[in-house]
C-alpha cells in the first residue's frame, strides 16, 4: 500500500519550512523502523514551497496503522498531522493483473 500525506507549513518562511522538514524527516526515520515498512520519501512542492509530502510504502494497511499507533508514532508522527491537508492518503498499489480492492460497507448488525 502507498500512503501519500501532504502538509502545509504553518507560516511562510524559511524557519517554518525548516521546522516542518525536520519533523517529516524524523517521522520517516521512525516509520522506517516499523514492521511492514517498505520505503518512503519526504518531498517539497516545486511551485508552492510551503507544501510538503511524506510518501511511504507498506506491506498492508495494518502495518501502517500499527506504526502510527506505536509509542513513537504517537510521540513524533501524529503531532505533525495538524499540518496535514484534509484529504485521503491511503492508496492501493495497482499492478498489471492484480484485483483491486472493492469497497464493502461494514454491517453493524
Amino acid at each position: 500500500m502507498l500512503v501519500v500525506t501532504r502538509f502545509r507549513a504553518p507560516t511562510a518562511g524559511v524557519e517554518a519550512a525548516a521546522t516542518l522538514r525536520a519533523g517529516l524527516e524524523k517521522a520517516l526515520e521512525v516509520l522506517a523502523t516499523k514492521p511492514g515498512h517498505l520505503g518512503g520519501e519526504v518531498g517539497r512542492n516545486v511551485d508552492e514551497p510551503d507544501l510538503w509530502v511524506l510518501s511511504t510504502r507498506w506491506q498492508n494497511v495494518g502495518s501502517y496503522r500499527r506504526a502510527l499507533s506505536s509509542y513513537e508514532g504517537k510521540l513524533l508522527v501524529q503531532p505533525l498531522m495538524v499540518h496535514a491537508l484534509d484529504e485521503p492518503s491511503a492508496y492501493e498499489v495497482v499492478e498489471p493483473g492484480t484485483d483491486l480492492n472493492v469497497a464493502d460497507p461494514r454491517s453493524i448488525g
